[in-house]
């Protein structure tokens, strides 16, 4: 397949992109449109959010958002793949472009949280070099918490 990819310096606040991104998120992760539209409104609000796309013609098809936690530290916050185009190494792109972008930016580490149930996500994350550093109790159940160093060794 031939899909094409964009990255968003700063996610656009136009209410047809963010429908598009909340309609796509919620199919993935599971959770309602309306309260991935606060999640985004409220982290925005916060700090500029990075969103990575990937379309097959005009049809947003996956994405990967994140943001700085703390200078040189990044957070991949929020991902997923529409199911029928899963499997196809959408996401795997998409992490790839993420991660190239906070190196070429100077950050050293990049953090992401999963669950167990999210299998996939999860053995994505180790597949792309995070490893396991802690877990926490959330609202959610047993939230898992990866971190991975994206600066070449002997880097700042």
């Amino acid at each position: 397949m031939n899909y094409t990819f964009r990255m968003l310096p700063v996610i656009a606040s136009d209410l047809a992109h963010s429908r598009q991104l909340t309609a796509l998120l919620a199919g993935a992760l599971e959770t309602t449109s309306a309260e991935l539209e606060a999640d985004l409104q409220y982290q925005h609000a916060r700090q500029p959010v990075q969103a990575w796309l990937a379309y097959e013609g005009n049809q947003l098809i996956g994405c990967k958002l994140g943001y700085e936690r703390q200078p040189g530290h990044y957070y991949s916050w929020l991902g997923g793949v529409h199911p029928d185009f899963r499997g196809r190494g959408v996401a795997g792109e998409l992490m790839r472009q993420q991660h190239a972008w906070c190196q070429e930016q100077g950050y050293r580490r990049i953090r992401t949280h999963t669950y167990n149930r999210w299998r996939a996500m999860l053995l994505l994350n180790l597949r792309h070099g995070f490893d396991i550093v802690g877990t926490v109790q959330g609202t959610r159940g047993l939230t898992i918490v990866l971190e991975k160093n994206v600066l070449p060794a002997g880097g700042q």
